[in-house]
This record gives structure tokens, C-alpha cells and sequence, in this order.
């Protein structure tokens, strides 16, 4: 199938079916990987690869019973926990809590968790919002795009998703559910 920046209604109608990803959120992992591979055709990115960033951060918008609007904006805002050094990365508030809400640290927000200084170098323009699966999914297409990678091979693949997070756990369940949604839809990439 050839999908286009408007994918098919009943392909994603049906894919959603066999993967169990949100329309809406599953629409907007196609048209960013196809806008993106217009832009950028050596990173040869899939939508199943944004749909396992998707899921492993937020299960697509969804985490803590939220969901996502027809306009693709998050019924609530995710965000997630404060980067304080506790579990995590301690990383100091770098937006003063504009995004998060935090001013002491920064926590990553939206569905596909970008922390604030993150977002202000790969949001699409000054309206790109990081609570919108739209917005979201081609930034973090764009992202794993950066640097000439080629997503096709192993190593391309790996490398950018160890961008987005540098853990190898991370790195396996991404890997583990894009090959699931490929598989159970018959999509390569």
C-alpha cells in the first residue's frame, strides 16, 4: 500500500485494528514518517518506529486513562516525572516550567515525552505544540532523523533511538513493539 501525508481512512481504520494503536495517534506516526522521508530520504524512518516510541512513552496519549482528541491534542497533559536525579537523568529546569510546570526541574511532556530543551530545538515552528500527536510524532520523526541517519540499517536504527534515550531497555521494548506493529500489519519499515 502507498500511503500518503493523508493516509487511507480504511487502511488506518484496519491497521488500528490489528495493532491496537489509536487512529488518531496512528494517522499522525504516518503522516509524519512519510513527511519526513519527502524531506529527509536517506533516513528511510517507518511509522511502526514513531508508533513504538509512542507506545513505550505514553501507550500513544493514553497513559493514565487520557486519550486523544479528532484535533490530535491530549484530553490532559502528560508529563512526566520530575528529572531530578532520583531514577532518572537529573536535569535542571531549562524552560522555567513554561511546558511542564516544573521551575526546578525538568520533566518531559506530551505524547511522545520531549523534555523542554529538547523541544525548543526540534518543535516543527513557534505553533508547534509538544501536547499534539501531530506536532509531536514530526518533531520526534525530525529528531531521529538528525544527523544523516539512516534508520534502514541496524545501526542507523539504534543510534537513533538511543538519541531519543540512552538505555538499553529502552532500545529493546521500542525495537520489540515497532517489529510487532510491523508484523501484525504486514508493513515493512
Amino acid at each position: 500500500m502507498n500511503v500518503t501525508r493523508n493516509p487511507d481512512a480504511d487502511w488506518v481504520a484496519w491497521a488500528a485494528g490489528q495493532t491496537g494503536i489509536p487512529e488518531r495517534a496512528l494517522r499522525a506516526y504516518v503522516a509524519a514518517a512519510v513527511t519526513v522521508n519527502a524531506t529527509v530520504p536517506a533516513c528511510g524512518i517507518g511509522w511502526n518506529t514513531l508508533a513504538g516510541v509512542g507506545s513505550v512513552e505514553t501507550a500513544h496519549g493514553t497513559y493514565g486513562g487520557g486519550y486523544l482528541t479528532g484535533a490530535g491534542q491530549g484530553s490532559r497533559p502528560v508529563v512526566g516525572p520530575a528529572l531530578n536525579g532520583a531514577g532518572f537523568a537529573a536535569i535542571a529546569d531549562t524552560d522555567g516550567g513554561a511546558l511542564d510546570g516544573d521551575p526546578r526541574w525538568d520533566r518531559a511532556v506530551g505524547p511522545m515525552q520531549f523534555i523542554p530543551s529538547t523541544w525548543q530545538l526540534v518543535g516543527p515552528d513557534g505553533a508547534a505544540d509538544p501536547f499534539n500527536i501531530d506536532d509531536a510524532a514530526l518533531s520526534a520523526a525530525s529528531y531521529l532523523c538528525a544527523g544523516g541517519r539512516d534508520l534502514t540499517t541496524a545501526d542507523g536504527w539504534t543510534s537513533a533511538i538511543y538519541a531519543y534515550n540512552q538505555s538499553d531497555a529502552y532500545i529493546r521494548k521500542v525495537r520489540d513493539q515497532a517489529a510487532a506493529y510491523a508484523a501484525s500489519t504486514g508493513a515493512a519499515g
